[in-house]
């Protein structure tokens, strides 16, 4: 009698699944409408792991995100890591500068700053390169391994982004002599300009980005996301941050628990994606490959999760925060 009830109970719920997904689907917005929406507000492009000498979707998505660049007059490019699979960078004149980079994202729209972020492969070889390549590049803007940018919008709002360098945060990586170019570096000297830089931030939107999530589903190990919980998180929740944004996992996740206010994005891979299930706190997940848009304006943080093409698989939106010294409670 009970399983008759679930089972009638599932069907009913299918079946009304089935008549919203074609309404859902309308209210999505194409490349173009999301660069409307966006209008007149300040925006930027947002990509991880999309290292793969353009197979897969990778030249896809560097077109749609060129166009969309060009239609909702983009700012710069934020990438959060692995741009170069899989062991890394040699020297600025490796090849994979011209293959994963150079003449994969030529759109004209795409000349514009594009600020780094390390990941985990690009730890495997030479992290310098990537640093001194900006001395080569007119638009490849990494100048130390984790730092942070403040900007003015047009209407007088102001964003702080804190650029994260996370696999020395992780104990994984800071043991594995692989990941070479970890060795040396400090987990308590960044964690400490962490902290400084958001207690002293009166920006009315503090978004905080590295490659690796603090909340994830994923089959990666566990220590990674605990680690950051213990290291990241609580930084994040003292100082009010509105977005945590990562990658690393190759799939959309917007997570947002009921003990925080940050909305934990994780944005998914810009050529080869992964499965995906919901967690604790999951608001919306998807496997497809893609990029992300951030749209300020108005008093609202607006941010579009993108498929290949630049249609709209979802977006949320967060106010502008309080304005006070540091919003500590």
């Amino acid at each position: 009698m009970i399983n008759s009830m679930t089972n009638k109970m599932n069907r009913v719920l299918i079946a009304l699944w089935l008549l919203l997904l074609p309404l859902a689907a309308a209210a999505q917005r194409t490349l173009s409408e999301v660069a409307e929406a966006s209008d007149d507000g300040f925006n930027f492009l947002v990509i991880t792991d999309q290292g793969r000498n353009g197979y897969y979707d990778q030249k896809a998505i560097a077109h749609s995100m060129g166009e969309l660049a060009g239609k909702g007059d983009a700012e710069f490019v934020l990438t959060l890591g692995d741009n170069f699979h899989y062991i890394g960078l040699e020297s600025v004149s490796d090849p994979l500068w011209m293959t994963n980079f150079e003449l994969v994202y030529d759109h004209p729209e795409l000349q514009i700053p594009w600020y780094p972020i390390i990941g985990n492969h690009e730890q495997k070889g030479n992290v310098q390169a990537m640093i001194d390549y900006s001395k080569i590049s007119r638009r490849w803007e990494l100048h130390r391994r984790y730092y942070s940018l403040s900007f003015r919008t047009d209407e007088g709002e102001t964003v702080d982004l804190f650029l994260l360098d996370t696999c020395p945060l992780i104990d994984k990586y800071r043991n594995d002599a692989e990941y070479k170019s970890v060795e040396g570096q400090s987990r308590e000297e960044q964690l400490a300009w962490l902290e400084r830089g958001l207690a002293g931030s009166n920006a009315d939107y503090k978004i905080v980005a590295g490659h690796h999530p603090i909340y994830a589903d994923t089959r990666k190990a566990d220590s990674e996301r605990l680690d950051m919980q213990k290291y990241v998180a609580p930084l994040l929740d003292k100082y009010h941050a509105d977005l945590y944004l990562s990658g690393h996992i190759h799939n959309y996740q917007h997570i947002k628990r009921d003990s925080s206010s940050v909305d934990y994005v994780v944005v998914t891979s810009g050529a080869l994606s992964r499965k995906v299930k919901p967690i604790e706190g999951t608001q919306f997940c998807s496997p497809e490959t893609g990029f992300a848009f951030i749209s300020i304006k108005s008093g609202r943080l607006t941010m579009f999760l993108l498929d290949k093409d630049g249609n709209e698989l979802y977006h949320f939106t967060r106010p502008k925060a309080p304005h006070t010294s540091c919003r500590q409670e």
